[in-house]
Formats: structure tokens, sequence, C-alpha cells
């Protein structure tokens, strides 16, 4: 019990000491409560009246704003009215100043106005006095007129003429003095632009002649087979003329056995078929064994033969003349004209030597060597295909080299070197020059008596069927023909006229190698005798 009562004692004094810690906790929070509601009070408190102080601080700044804006709104207003005033004042003025200056203008517009309309009564009045003038100059000229009709009637009784026989007559007079001014006018132009030319031209061509040099004699084809004897005639016949028959059938060449001693003659206008044909008699004549099959199996080697020269000679060609990448169907052909002459000349030398003088000529006028030479050395390409071709050679060449060349100027220049087309360019001229000059010069071409005797004759007969001429003569191997004519007849201007006419007349009538002089003499001469 005693323990018990001692516990409770302790446990009553340790729940007063609890509760008095409780309540002196509770005092202390209280009391911090009551700190803050008085402290935040007092805070309220002290903010609500710096707050009221700062609000009438504020009202007094904004009432003095509010003065010191009315005060200065006044004066605003007080300048504003000023400015009005004076804007008002020198708007006033400009509208005076504009009505003064309105009103000189009309004034101004009001004299003008009158000075017009007395201008246009001035012209009015003018007007009317050029009209009567005009009347009057009309009368004047009616009477001119008819005095002119009265004067021209005088004139046709006093000259025996009517009026469009005096007009015929002076139109004759004109005609004849124009002509002869037209005459002597051209006369002049062709003298100055051919000293031009001719100088030019004189120094391209010597230059060129000189720096080519070729032979005097050209190759020819020959178609004349010598034999052994005459005995060999007879073998090459064969018995009822089979062996003859077989050479000619396999060569495609007439074979002629006449009283020549130990010669035989081939015939065929093929030169290529003709060569063949002498290639493979030789060699029947060298083998001795003569008969169809012999014939016809030497006939075939004679023809690879010729076409291997054929091939090779074009390409010498090509390499001579300094021309490269030909095709070979271009270079065959070329070749071909090895068997080819004109007037006793190789076409194939001249084509090279065209070349050589065309690349020459294109270097003295500063234009393409190479496609100069291209077009000199096919120029007469033409002529290794004319057999089989309708046309003339020149075009012939072209349509056959067009598909393989591809320079247009190297085609103008073979299809226009004789000026077949009616018009010819750089290319034409350079290849026509360059042909002439290897066919004009001497030991180059020959010509039969009989067309050589033509030609001088219708050189002859051109020259005199024309008025006025006396007598004419073909000279220098007719390369000149001198014109007499009657002096009394023919007057200068005239001789001049009939040249130029002759002239074209052989160029449009004759063929005719290199070109041909005109010389036209007109001589007057006065005999008298003393007695």
């Amino acid at each position: 019990m005693e323990y018990m009562d001692l516990w409770y004692a302790l446990l009553a004094d340790e729940t007063r000491a609890a509760l008095d810690l409780g309540v002196a906790l509770l005092a202390i929070f209280f009391s911090f409560m009551i700190g803050l509601i008085i402290g935040g009070a007092v805070i309220f408190l002290s903010k609500g009246f710096i707050f009221n102080k700062k609000m009438s601080e504020a009202k007094g700044e904004v009432e003095k704003s509010l003065e010191a804006s009315k005060i200065e709104a006044k004066e605003v207003l007080a300048e504003a009215r000023k400015e009005a005033n004076k804007v008002r004042s020198d708007a006033e003025n400009e509208v005076r100043e504009r009505r003064m200056e309105i009103t000189k203008q009309e004034t101004r517009m009001t004299q003008r106005a009158e000075v017009l309309e007395s201008k246009i009564e001035a012209l009015d009045e003018r007007e009317r006095d050029l009209q009567k003038r005009h009347k009057d100059v009309d009368n004047n000229l009616a009477q001119i007129e008819e005095l002119k009709k009265e004067e021209m009637k005088k004139l046709e009784m006093v000259a025996g003429m009517t009026t469009d026989a005096a007009k015929a007559s002076l139109m004759e007079m004109m005609e004849a003095e124009l002509s002869g001014e037209y005459t002597r006018r051209m006369r002049e132009w062709e003298d100055e632009v051919r000293h031009g030319a001719d100088e030019k031209a004189r120094d391209i061509l010597v230059t060129t002649i000189q720096r080519n040099a070729s032979d005097l004699v050209s190759e020819t084809t020959v178609s004349t087979v010598t034999l052994p004897s005459d005995e060999m005639k007879g073998r090459l016949i064969g018995r009822e003329g089979r062996n003859i028959k077989a050479l000619e059938q396999a060569t495609g060449v007439e074979l002629i056995i006449d009283d020549t001693p130990e010669a035989v003659t081939l015939s065929a206008f093929d030169p290529v078929r003709r060569e063949i044909a002498r290639q493979t008699l030789n060699k029947l004549i060298m083998d001795g064994r003569i008969h169809p099959a012999r014939i016809e199996e030497l006939a075939q080697k004679a023809k690879e033969e010729v076409e291997a020269t054929i091939l090779a000679a074009g390409e010498q060609a090509a390499y001579q003349a300094g021309v490269h990448g030909l095709r070979l169907e271009v270079l065959k052909v070329l070749g071909r004209l090895k068997y080819r002459t004109s007037y006793g000349q190789n076409v194939l030398n001249h084509s090279v030597e065209v070349a050589r003088l065309a690349g020459m000529i294109a270097g003295e006028l500063k234009v393409n060597i190479s496609i100069a030479k291209r077009a000199g050395l096919l120029h007469d390409i033409g002529k290794a295909l004319d057999h089989n071709i309708e046309g003339t050679h020149a075009q012939i060449g072209a349509d056959f080299v067009r598909p393989f060349e591809k320079s247009p100027e190297v085609v103008a220049g073979i299809v226009e070197h004789h000026f077949e087309t009616g018009t010819a360019g750089i290319w034409g001229f350079l290849t026509s020059a360059a042909d002439a000059i290897s066919s004009a010069r001497p030991g180059a071409r020959r010509e039969s008596l009989e067309n050589y005797l033509k030609r001088l004759r219708d050189l002859e007969e051109i020259a005199d069927s024309f008025s006025g001429v006396e007598k004419s003569y073909a000279i220098q191997a007719g390369r000149e023909i001198r014109i007499l004519v009657k002096p009394e007849e023919v007057d200068d201007l005239a001789a001049m006229r009939m040249a130029r006419d002759i002239v074209q007349k052989i160029e449009e009538g004759l063929e005719y190698p290199g070109q041909i002089k005109v010389t036209v003499l007109r001589e007057t001469r006065a005999v008298d005798y003393a007695k």
C-alpha cells in the first residue's frame, strides 16, 4: 500500500509537472499569437497612415499639375488664336493678290483676243486678195497656153515637122548622145576595174606558174599492140575466129586485125577495158597458148592487175597532190583517169597539176589551201564515169563525190569549174583558173588539124557576121582574132562595143582551150593627089 501510495504520489507530481509545462506552453503560444496580432495591427495601422499620407501628397501634386495644365492650356489657346489670326490674315492677303492677278490675266486675255480678231480679219482680207490673184494667174496661164499653141503652129509651119516628129528627132539625138556617153563611161569604168584586177590576177597567176614545174610532153594512152610476126595474127583469129571472139567477149573491146605489119589495133570507148585487153593480148603473145579457156583466164588476171594499178595510181595521185583522207571508192575512180586523155593530155596527171596550181592560187588569195587542192584533184573525176552516165563530166563528178565528201566547197568547185550552173563562187573560179593554166600552157595539149582549122573558121565567121567589119584574121594558133572595120561606118565607141559583143558571142558559141584575144582595129586614111 505504501508502495502504491508512493507511486500515486510520484505520478501526481509528474502529472502536475506536465500540466504546468502544458499550461506554460499554451501561455507562451497565446502570448506569441497575441504579439503577432498586435504587431500586424500596428503594421497595418502604420501602413494605412503612410498610405493616407501618400494619398494626400499625391492629391496635392495632382491639384498642382491641374493648375499648371490649366495655365499652360490658356497660354496654348492664346497662342493658337494668335496663329489662327495670322494664318487667316495671310490667306486673305493671298486671296486678294490672286484676285488681282486673275484680273490682270483677264485683261491681257481680252487684249489678246482683240489682237487675234484683228489678225483674223487681216488674214481673211489677204485670202480674198490671194484668191483674186489666183484667178488672175489662171487667166494668164490660159493666155500663155493659147500663145504657146499659136507659136507651136507657127514653128511647125516654118520647120515643116509636126510636134511628134520633132520629139522623135530630139529623142534620137538624145539617145545617140547618151549612148556615146554611156559607152565612154563604161570604158572608163572597165579600165579602172581592169587595171586593179589585172594587176592582182597577174601577180597571182605569174607567182603560181613560176612555182609550178611540169613536163611539156604528157603521157598518152596507146591502143596498138606490136606482134612478133604476122603469123601471130592467124593464131589470134583462131579457127573460124573463135579466139578473136573469145578475146572480144572477155575484154569488151574490138580487135582490129588489118594489113598493118606486125601490129593489131584495140578499139573501145572505155580506156580501162582497152588497157585490160592490151595486157591480156601481151600475156597471150608471151605465153603462146592461145585458146578460149586460156584467154578467159589471162583476161581475169589482167583485170585484177589493172584494178590494182588503178587503185595504186589513185593513191599515188592523192599523195602527189597533197590530198589526204579520200575514200577508197573515190581513189578507185580517180585512178581510172590514168587511162583517160584529153587533147593528148593525161587526165590524171592534169588533175594532180590542177590540184597543185589551185593550192598555190589559194595560198596567194589567203583562202583554205586544203579545200582548193581537193577540188582541183577531183574536178575531172566525172570523166572516168561519163561513158555510162548522161550529163556533163562536171555534174557527173559532183554527183559522185557528194556522198563521200563532207565539205560542200569541194563539191561546188567541181560542179562550177566550167560555169555550167549559171552561178559560181570563189571555189568554182579558183578551180577553173587552175584548170585553164594546166590546159593552156605550151605543150600540154594537142588537137587534130580538123578541129584546129574548124575553130579558126568559126572565129572568122563570128567576126564577119557583125555589120561594119571589113576583114577578120585569126592569128597565133587561134588565140587572137583581129578585126578590121570600116572607119566611115564604125566610130571609136562603136568599135569598143563591137569587141565586147564579139567576145560574148565567142564565149556562147565556141569551145576552145585557154582564152582568145579580140582586137578591133579602126584606121582612117586621108589620100589626095597633087596635079
